[in-house]
């Protein structure tokens, strides 16, 4: 029963971040389709969805059933995540959200593995930033201003976010052994970004 509350949650939370990857890829505007998509973690954080992106930051401060929980959390997301897609395509938005999914899949199928690596790790420090901030920061503007910077940066500096990417090679209707492989590896790449910041902090 815990784990189908994981994984329930983590379909809600795929769900939300492609919410957010709608609006970006909806605006032609690349700033504002940034800031816009922070509705998705915005979302995330306030209602308790579990994100995979977030979730894992603090693998290391928790016990072994939450270790345990993040591969259920990352596959509820990616169910999230591809019914979101699914759905789309068959509306009429559909095929304007599918061509420009699929210009920016290419770009990041083309790329190579260590680029995808260390793009993941920066946008899962830039989570973790954002995460943290909205579960500490004492001050209430704070809390949403961590979300709006931490999102909104990760998206303009190009870096790559797994669960949002489930979203764009779903959409996209990309899927195959390459871009399978590129998200195994923007996972791994969000997960040492993930724990890295936190890690760090006990050392200083």
């Amino acid at each position: 029963m815990k784990y189908l509350k994981t994984l329930l949650g983590g379909i809600l939370a795929g769900i939300s971040i492609s919410i957010g990857g709608t609006v970006f890829l909806s605006l032609d505007d690349k700033v504002l389709g940034a800031v816009f998509f922070t509705v998705g973690l915005f979302t995330v954080c306030t209602f308790g969805f579990d994100l995979f992106t977030g979730k894992v930051c603090y693998v290391f401060e928790r016990d072994r059933d939450y270790a345990v929980g993040l591969p259920v959390m990352w596959a509820g997301n990616f169910a999230g995540a591809w019914l979101t897609a699914t759905a789309e395509r068959l509306t009429r938005v559909g095929p304007a959200l599918q061509e420009k999914a699929a210009s920016m899949c290419a770009v990041k199928a083309g790329d190579s593995l260590l680029s995808l690596f260390i793009l993941g790790i920066l946008c899962d420090i830039l989570i973790y930033i954002a995460v943290d901030g909205f579960n500490k920061n004492p001050h209430e503007v704070g809390k949403y201003l961590s979300l709006f910077f931490g999102v909104t940066v990760f998206i303009l500096c190009g870096t790559e976010h797994c669960v949002a990417d489930m979203y764009y090679f779903s959409v996209a209707g990309m899927w195959n052994g390459r871009t399978l492989l590129c998200l195994l590896v923007i996972t791994l790449g969000n997960a040492f970004g993930g724990v890295l910041l936190p890690l760090m902090r006990k050392l200083r």
